[in-house]
């Protein structure tokens, strides 16, 4: 899903100004809109531009004020960036004002001639001026107590403090003007504070602690780590004295998925009644673990005597929390390095079981403590640094990449990308396309930013089945679509094939739209369509050619919202405009420009998501509505039919956590109904945060249709649906989870095991497990396509490269294996047919067999005549299947070959005598597979003394002329008589003597 390519950026930290002397970066802080960060050192800030990455405005700190106040330690952002508070080693914050100057550019570009400017092109994002912006100290306020931890808010400034243990509240501070227009001063009023104490937080697990982390995500949830260890997710709520109802503030009415999901921001009171206003915080422990009971005894020993013994550090303790809002669950980062990801509490239901996160560290390097957590802003992968090492994980805990050390000798003064060796915190940039990481200063004293690309799947921005039917990946400036299925058979299943097409995105759109925020491929995957920040761009690799728009004002008018799809030849597209939302239809063979646009559908609501049946085109849109349409061709144009709406409301709580839609329509309607119709029967799949629901239709007695939702699978990342041909995979439903491809046969077929009010999951039919991610599944050839990282370094060279290698896993044998299980016999058959002319066919079918012989349960017993074990009917099924296809006794001798031959008896006792199989090959004149069967014949002590099976082979070989299968049968009789007597016999009893002057074998 999320690959490392190419190699690591490094920035130079150092600011080449004549009087600041260099220092090493402390930490760095992202604005909330990720488009900028600043960078602090012990007296200085630097703010700084993602892309292009360029400083833009510094700030150092007086000798006085460090003296005064403290060296700088930690920065936070306000939400609306318009303030940056620094916190100081003496408690106190620094607050200093970013003012942004329009029209204005920081950097001016030297004069060039025409001739020499087209060779100094912008990158990506980097058409954009570079905004010219100042910093400037607003004030210092001094707080009370030791500050522990800083989060601004829209209206105030919410810090933790040790001394005394509470958590404190100020507003920004305002100019109060006096009667002296010329004097202004700035007061601090409305402070709040509450101490950490049974009384005021009755909610901790131990209330003798003191929160050492506030952390308030952009999604409104907010959670704090306490010094024990624990994590708590919190809100503060506002209550009148006369009342006893606390109200959450206007920001959370849209929250519906647990009232513990609050954005901690308060407004003051503005109630003319007089009444003052209270202010309580509420909140959750997410995050437990129990002490041992030798610790407990100390400390209860420790506070009788008053004496403190050596500190327990608790493995689990957190340290790093991240929240993750779209797919309603969190990762805590640990002092132990573990990963534990826990789903959202609910008010009523039980607490949440962590899942605790395989780290892969294959050569056992040590870890550390987790030092930082991200998600990317589409919820898909999870970024983690430790004290001495990275790793990106997906939602299901599949690790996508990672680096603890590097595994090859490379030159230690030379080597330049230390984020290999340790990482103290990290951001996602804008689009997710690149991460940007902060090293120790410890390591090197300067350059310890780096800037990693990534390349991702396309179903991360936009999960429609087209995207899902080809690997289809996107890269900062490119597109990659994988071309392996046009080819050969072999190609498919070699790693070392190039199967992938770089298809190069236009400079002169990316230079002012970056980053790409959709991607869509055609059916055929001949077609690309790309939008950006504004506008859109589509490729044919028909013709190779891109097609933008002429009017740079046209494209700049509308943003892609909701996604864009391909119909044959035309481009649908969500659009916003001018605050309203429109479907434009645009044609390939057209130019782009707002004269030639083939329709328009105006909306009442934003688009959530895009999907295309056959030729309905699904749209469900912000206000819980799912709108089907028919595209319907007329003479000279192409219109958008509107056949009928209906409203999810009481089923999806929130719309904007839709990832995926599409549905499947009963065979009866595809036959004889009317199109039209199809919303009232349709079975409608959605991927809503990481479940994976279907909606089955039902009609009350007033022919209203109500939905009853059915529970798939919970966190699936990777949805693919196949409505179409080959046999039992048609309406099957294939769903990835981080660790296996779970796979549901006819989903339209599976009843629902649970009531309306508590649905429960659906046991799939078929689980594959696959040690690389996904990307796309094969149909056809019946392989599922995916992709691993793989990081390369020299001895010769000072950074890390990182490419991604194609991987592939057949999934037919798991799907026959299920049939032949369930003893159904003529639907594997008829399922196998479609792929017998695949080159690995009888490879897949040596697999099914040979898993079904290794299977532990058959094992069980040495007497070939029991039957009693389930996997014996499993293998007479088997055998009864391989029956009906000509490879069968290839399949039977291959896989005997690749088995102990402690389970041969049992398998020949249901597969027939192999001698019997021997003869059926020679008169078949399979002579290779005949040889095959001599080594089985030999080890089962079926060769009499003569070798007159060996004998007679070797004579059809000769009358063949097959040489090499010669050569092998004269070796295989050497081997198993070390004299020479059988080899001897052989060659009396053939011409090979007679003939050897004229072709000797």
């Amino acid at each position: 899903m999320y690959f490392p390519t190419s190699a690591a950026r490094q920035l130079l930290t150092v600011p080449a100004l004549p009087d600041v002397s260099p220092e090493p970066v402390l930490c760095f802080e992202a604005s909330p809109r990720k488009s900028l960060f600043c960078l602090l050192t012990k007296s200085s800030l630097t703010v700084w531009r993602v892309r292009p990455s360029a400083p833009l405005a510094h700030i150092s700190r007086s000798e006085t004020s460090l003296i005064e106040h403290g060296d700088n330690t930690a920065v936070t952002w306000s939400p609306d960036g318009s303030r940056i508070v620094i916190q100081t080693t003496m408690s106190y914050l620094i607050l200093v004002t970013v003012d942004y100057v329009p029209d204005a550019s920081v950097y001016q570009p030297s004069h060039m001639g025409a001739s020499v400017q087209r060779n100094f092109l912008p990158g990506p994002g980097e058409g954009i001026p570079l905004q010219l912006l100042s910093l400037a100290l607003e004030g210092v306020i001094c707080a009370e107590g030791q500050v522990l931890s800083v989060s601004p808010r829209k209206n105030y400034i919410i810090f933790s403090t040790s001394s005394p243990p509470a958590v404190q509240r100020i507003p920004w501070p305002v100019y109060d003007e006096s009667e002296n227009e010329e004097t202004a001063r700035r007061s601090l009023l409305g402070h709040d504070t509450w101490i950490l104490s049974d009384y005021e937080l009755p909610w901790l697990l131990d209330p003798d602690v003191t929160v050492t982390k506030i952390l308030h995500s952009i999604s409104g949830v907010e959670t704090w780590i306490t010094s024990d260890g624990r994590a708590y997710f919190v809100r503060l709520q506002e209550s009148r004295q006369s009342e006893d109802v606390s109200e959450l503030d206007e920001e959370e009415t849209d929250k519906s998925s647990t009232p513990i999901q609050a954005n901690g921001i308060s407004r003051p009171s503005t109630d003319s009644s007089g009444s003052q206003p209270h202010y309580h915080w509420e909140g959750t422990c997410i995050h437990n673990f129990e002490v041992p009971r030798w610790v407990q005894k100390q400390r209860s020993t420790d506070d009788s005597s008053g004496r403190s013994s050596s500190t327990y550090i608790e493995p689990r303790r957190a340290v790093a929390i991240a929240v993750n809002a779209r797919f309603s669950f969190i990762a805590v980062g640990t002092h132990s390095g573990s990963i534990e990801f826990t789903s959202f509490p609910t008010q009523d239901g039980p607490t949440p079981i962590p899942k605790v996160v395989e780290v892969p560290n294959p050569y056992d390097r040590l870890s550390g403590s987790v030092t930082a957590m991200e998600w990317s802003s589409d919820g898909y992968v999870l970024a983690v640094g430790w004290t001495h090492g990275w790793a990106i994980f997906s939602v299901g805990g599949r690790c996508l990449a990672s680096g603890f050390g590097v595994e090859d000798h490379i030159d230690g003064d030379r080597f330049q990308d230390t984020f290999m060796h340790a990482v103290e915190n990290l951001f996602w940039a804008p689009g997710n396309f690149e991460l940007v990481v902060l090293t120790p200063s410890g390591i090197k004293p300067d350059g310890q930013v780096f800037v990693l690309p990534f390349a991702k799947s396309a179903t991360t921005c936009q999960h429609s089945p087209d995207n899902t039917r080809y690997a289809f990946l996107q890269m900062d400036d490119r597109a990659l679509v994988y071309r392996g299925a046009e080819q050969p058979d072999m190609s498919v299943i070699n790693p070392e094939s190039d199967v992938w097409q770089h298809i190069k995105i236009p400079q002169s759109y990316l230079a002012t739209n970056w980053p790409i925020k959709y991607s869509a491929l055609s059916s055929d995957g001949r077609l690309i369509a790309i939008a950006g920040r504004r506008g859109l761009v589509h490729y044919s690799s028909t013709s190779g050619r891109w097609k933008i728009f002429s009017n740079i004002a046209q494209e700049q008018a509308f943003t892609v919202k909701g996604g864009l799809l391909w119909f044959h030849h035309v481009l649908i597209v969500a659009v916003e405009i001018s605050k309203s939302y429109q479907i434009r239809l645009y044609s390939r063979d057209m130019e782009l420009s707002n004269q030639n646009v083939l329709h328009r559908e105006v909306l009442m609501s934003p688009v959530i998501i895009l999907s295309l049946v056959d030729n309905s085109l699904l749209v469900y849109t912000s206000d819980n509505m799912l709108n089907h349409y028919l595209i319907v061709p007329t003479a000279d144009t192409i219109k958008l039919h509107l056949c009928g709406s209906i409203t999810f409301d009481g089923i999806i709580a929130s719309p904007s956590a839709v990832r995926a839609l599409s549905w499947m329509i009963p065979n009866a309607q595809k036959r004889l109904g009317d199109p039209v119709d199809d919303l009232a029967v349709a079975t409608v799949l959605m991927v809503v945060g990481g479940q994976l629901v279907l909606l089955r239709p039902r009609k009350s007695g007033t022919q209203e249709v109500n939905y009853d939702m059915q529970i798939f699978a919970e966190r699936i990342e990777f949805c693919w649906i196949h409505l179409r041909g080959i046999g039992a995979l048609e309406n099957s439903l294939w769903g990835y989870d981080g660790q296996n491809m779970r796979v549901w046969l006819n989903a339209l077929a599976i009843e629902s095991s649970g009531s309306a009010d508590e649905p429960s999951n659906v046991k799939e039919s078929v689980s594959i497990p696959l040690d690389f991610y996904p990307l796309s599944v094969l149909m056809d050839k019946g392989i599922i396509i995916g992709a691993e990282h793989e990081a390369a370094t020299r001895m010769n060279l000072s950074f890390v490269m990182f490419r991604h290698a194609t991987s592939s896993h057949l999934f037919l044998h798991h799907v026959l294996r299920y049939h032949l299980e369930s003893g159904q016999v003529k639907e594997a058959v008829a399922l196998a047919k479609h792929y017998q002319n695949l080159v690995f066919f009888a490879h897949a079918l040596e697999i099914l067999l040979h898993t079904v012989v290794e299977s532990e349960s058959f094992v069980g017993s040495e007497d070939p005549s029991t039957s009693a074990s389930p996997e014996s009917g499993t293998l007479s099924a088997v055998i009864e299947f391989l029956d009906h296809f000509d490879a069968s006794l290839d399949v039977v001798v291959g896989c005997a070959r690749k088995t102990e031959m402690t389970r041969w008896k049992r398998l020949f006792s249901i597969v027939g005598n192999p001698h019997a199989l021997f003869e059926t090959c020679l008169a078949s004149k399979r002579l290779k597979t005949a040889g095959s069967y001599l080594l089985v014949l030999h080890n089962l002590e079926q060769l009499d003394e003569n070798n007159k099976d060996a004998v007679r082979l070797l004579n059809c070989a000769v009358k063949a002329q097959d040489w090499q299968l010669c050569r092998e049968l004269l070796r295989f009789l050497h081997s198993i008589d070390d004299t020479g007597k059988a080899l001897r016999h052989a060659l009396s009893e053939t011409s090979l003597v007679v003939q050897k002057g004229d072709a000797a074998p």
